[in-house]
């Protein structure tokens, strides 16, 4: 039922986790597909593989979103080689523990800058191109923490839960001209990420009790709800989180 075909759409953080999740099963939805990613080629080079041989179109670039310039310069390389973005999916993101009593400014900094800063340039350069078109669609993946908080990650939640601020800002002040923002906020997820967590079998059985489904998602219990997001049959759905944790939160 739901068909990408003729959208292009873009993902920072495609190429592993929840981002590569997303853009297998929007390209299998018939999007051409532009990945963004920071370090790791080889994984960026796989998505692109599984992608090929379709009738659809794949780009993966690489750079530092968090740097002025490096939005515009993707978005330039997605008009250069396939179209301008309809549907981007602001996905790249970082997790790292840290007590509030023994934080430094670089592990701040760090986390703000990929969580956040680089959304807004994300999300300042998708807007001005699809003002232009008059059309238009933006997905940030935040988290639970963004709404509870979270113990010894209090500079993710404090990222996560600006993305939420900021979806909710763009929705009411980008819909009135064609352009809807929503957000898909996990809970635990299977992913590199979680690694030190989810692979200590007693701590993992902890996390699952406090899962009402009794299990922790994966990547693609995440990309389904994006694709939701993504496509028509989400036509009057703005400004919404969409909780994607099991049950473990519980939240209007």
């Amino acid at each position: 039922m739901i068909n990408l075909q003729g959208k292009t759409v873009l993902i920072t953080g495609g190429s592993r986790g929840i981002g590569r999740a997303c853009a297998l099963m929007m390209g299998k939805a018939g999007a051409d597909i532009v990945i963004s990613y920071r370090n790791n080629e080889k994984a960026a080079g796989n998505v692109v593989s599984e992608l090929a041989g379709e009738d659809r179109k794949v780009l993966a670039v690489s750079g530092d979103l968090s740097e002025e310039g490096m939005a515009e310069k993707i978005f330039a390389r997605c008009q250069e080689e396939l179209s301008p973005p309809g549907i981007v999916v602001v996905n790249a993101g970082i997790w790292k523990r840290a007590p509030i009593e023994t934080m430094t400014p670089e592990q701040l900094r760090e986390t703000l800058d990929i969580n956040l800063k680089a959304a807004f340039y994300i999300c300042h350069v998708a807007a001005a191109q699809m003002l232009k078109r008059g059309h238009g669609n933006i997905i940030l993946v935040s988290s639970t923490a963004g709404q509870r908080g979270e113990a010894y990650h209090s500079h993710y939640a404090a990222s996560k839960g600006a993305l939420i601020a900021m979806a909710k800002s763009l929705a009411a002040e980008l819909g009135p001209r064609g352009i809807r923002t929503n957000v898909v906020a996990p809970g635990w997820v299977d992913t590199d990420m979680c690694i030190g967590f989810l692979d200590d079998p007693v701590r993992k059985q902890k996390i699952v009790d406090e899962i009402p489904l009794r299990r922790v998602a994966t990547p693609e219990d995440i990309a389904g709800p994006v694709l939701f997001l993504a496509s028509d049959l989400s036509r009057h759905i703005n400004g919404e989180v969409i909780n994607v944790n099991g049950g473990s939160v519980l939240c209007g």
